[in-house]
C-alpha cells in the first residue's frame, strides 16, 4: 500500500513558520530554525502546507507504506538533535500514543541518549479544557448568542440530489451533466445558518471531512472521475476557519487536475460564529 507524506528540502527551508498553521495534525514545527516534520505518524500527505511554503521546500512524496515502526523513526528523530527529539516525544504524548512513547524512550535509553523531561499539558483555559490532540478545530469553545426577535420562518430545502455524502455518490449519476458542485465540510451547514440559499440552491451537494473520512486519496479518485465523465461547469468549495478543513480545498484541487480538465473553482471560509470570512 502507497502513502503520501511531506518531504522537505532543509537547504531552501529558510525557517519562516509560514507551513505551521497549514499543518492539519500539528506535525510540523520550527525548531533549531528549520520546518520539522516531527512525526510520519501523523502526517496526512494531503499537503495542505506546500502551497503556504514561499520558498518550494516542501513537497508531498509517495512510497510504499510499511507497518509504522517507531524504532525507524527514532533513528531518522535523534539525528535532528535533542529539540526534535523532546518534540517527537512531547506530540506523542499529547496524542494519547503511549505506547509508541514508551517505545522511543526504550530506543533513547538502549542507545544511551539523554531522555528530555516534558513539560507539563497545558491546563484548561476560561474556554474548557484543550482537547489532548492540541487540534485548533477540536478546541472547545461556546458561542454566545443574542436571543432573535425575529418570527421564525420555514424555509424549503434547496438540495437537488441524494445521497450527498462523496463515499456514497455515484460517479455516473446524471444529475452531473452540466453541474453546478458544491463541495462541502460536514460541519458548515450546521456554522452557517442560511446554507442551503446561499450555498445549496441550484447546486450538485457534495459532503465530506478531509480531517476525519481518512480517505483524501479515495476523494480525489472519485471526484476526478465525477469532472472526467462529466461537463462541469464550476465547483464551489465551503471550508471551515479550522486549520485541518483546509485538506478539503487540496482535495479538489487535486481532483480537477488529475482530471484533466479546467474548472472554475471557488472557495469560501465560514468563521465558527457563523460568517463568511
Amino acid at each position: 500500500m502507497k502513502r503520501k507524506i511531506i518531504e522537505i528540502d532543509e537547504q531552501k527551508c529558510t525557517g519562516c513558520g509560514m507551513c505551521i498553521p497549514d499543518c492539519p495534525e500539528g506535525a510540523l514545527q520550527i525548531i533549531d530554525g528549520k520546518a520539522r516534520l516531527i512525526s510520519d505518524l501523523f502526517c496526512d500527505g494531503l499537503g495542505a502546507c506546500v502551497g503556504a511554503c514561499p520558498e518550494g521546500a516542501m513537497k508531498v512524496v509517495e512510497r510504499e507504506a510499511q507497518p509504522y515502526d517507531e524504532e525507524i523513526v527514532m533513528q531518522n528523530i535523534v539525528k535532528a538533535g535533542p529539540n526534535t527529539i523532546k518534540a517527537h516525544l512531547k506530540h506523542l504524548k499529547e496524542h494519547g500514543e503511549m505506547n509508541l512513547f514508551e517505545q522511543a524512550v526504550e530506543y533513547l535509553v538502549k542507545n544511551g541518549i539523554k531522555v528530555p523531561r516534558l513539560k507539563e499539558q497545558e491546563s484548561a483555559d476560561n474556554q474548557g479544557e484543550k482537547m489532548a490532540c492540541g487540534c485548533p478545530g477540536s478546541n472547545i469553545r461556546s458561542v454566545e448568542r443574542e436571543e432573535s426577535s425575529q418570527t421564525p420562518v420555514n424555509s424549503r430545502s434547496e438540495l437537488r440530489q441524494w445521497p450527498v455524502q462523496l463515499h456514497l455518490i455515484n460517479p455516473n449519476a446524471q444529475y452531473f451533466d452540466k453541474a453546478d458542485i458544491l463541495l462541502a465540510a460536514d460541519c458548515t451547514p450546521f456554522a452557517y445558518a442560511n446554507f442551503h440559499q446561499r450555498f445549496i440552491k441550484d447546486k450538485i451537494a457534495i459532503t465530506l471531512c478531509p480531517k476525519l473520512d481518512n480517505s483524501s486519496q479515495d476523494y480525489i479518485d472519485k471526484l476526478s472521475s465525477v469532472f472526467e465523465r462529466h461537463d462541469i461547469k464550476s465547483v464551489t468549495v465551503v471550508r471551515m476557519e479550522v486549520p485541518c478543513c483546509g485538506g478539503i480545498v487540496k482535495i479538489a484541487e487535486e481532483a480537477i487536475r488529475a482530471s484533466g480538465k479546467q474548472i472554475l473553482m471557488k472557495e469560501y471560509t465560514i468563521g465558527i460564529e457563523g460568517d463568511i470570512l
